[in-house]
């Protein structure tokens, strides 16, 4: 918070309000800690899009409940059009994801089609839109 006051020239007090009215707001959700994956042992990451069967609610109920307790998906968007659902996954290895393709994330709910690609690199996380 300091650093930030200096950046933006503030005292120290002013910033910390501003960032209490931003969160009263709803601006600022929260704070959370970035996770490296590598340093979790989960090195190997990809991207897997999701073509559902049914758009129906109960469908999509089963299939967004059952995602969240699939440990290995870091995060998950609906999407509009096709695919449905963009999951990102995180693995030990190559051998760690397909067994995760293969024993979990084909075997959600209301599943059609899965296809992966492979993520090279990460290039922009978590940035704000100015």
């Amino acid at each position: 918070m300091t650093e930030i006051a200096a950046k933006v020239g503030l005292s120290l007090s002013a910033c910390h309000r501003r960032f209490r009215d931003l969160e009263a707001s709803g601006v600022i959700r929260g704070f959370k800690a970035d996770l490296d994956l590598k340093h979790l042992g989960l090195p190997f990451e990809a991207l897997v899009f999701v073509t559902m069967k049914h758009g129906d609610a109960n469908t999509v109920e089963l299939f967004e409940e059952a995602v969240t307790q699939t440990s290995n998906i870091v995060q998950a968007q609906r999407l509009f059009g096709e695919p449905d659902y963009q999951l990102y996954v995180a693995a030990r290895s190559l051998q760690h994801f397909q067994e995760i393709y293969d024993t979990q994330l084909s075997k959600l709910p209301g599943v059609q089609r899965l296809t992966s690609t492979l993520i090279m690199k990460n290039i922009v996380t978590h940035h704000a839109p100015l």
